[in-house]
């Protein structure tokens, strides 16, 4: 499995703005695309010095999957238009690792 991991920074009166655009929109944008081997997304949200960031990790079976999700410059950040808007920086580029131990508990 691979897991892409992404960043993203927006202001705190944005935030709230930012994260229910993500549980309404975007996330349900992702899942609706019907990527074979795509197997979810997770959230992540901390206040800090730069504002509030926000974490996405994305999992998928394999590369061939993260690449029919991304394209073939897989690396490049999926950060739509109404997202951009809102968010103060981001990466614009994901990280991938192979995900090698996955524990549930």
């Amino acid at each position: 499995m691979i897991a892409r991991l992404w960043h993203g920074w927006t202001t705190p009166e944005n935030a709230d703005i930012y994260e229910n655009l993500l549980r309404t929109e975007i996330f349900p944008g992702i899942a609706a695309k019907g990527v074979t081997g795509y197997r979810g997304i997770r959230l992540r949200r901390r206040a800090c010095d730069e504002g509030v960031e926000f974490i996405t990790l994305m999992e998928f079976d394999s590369w061939e999957a993260v690449k029919k999700f991304a394209g073939e410059d897989y690396e490049r950040a999926y950060v739509p238009p109404k997202a951009r808007e809102v968010l103060a920086r981001f990466d614009a580029r994901s990280r991938h690792y192979e995900i090698r131990e996955h524990q549930s508990y």
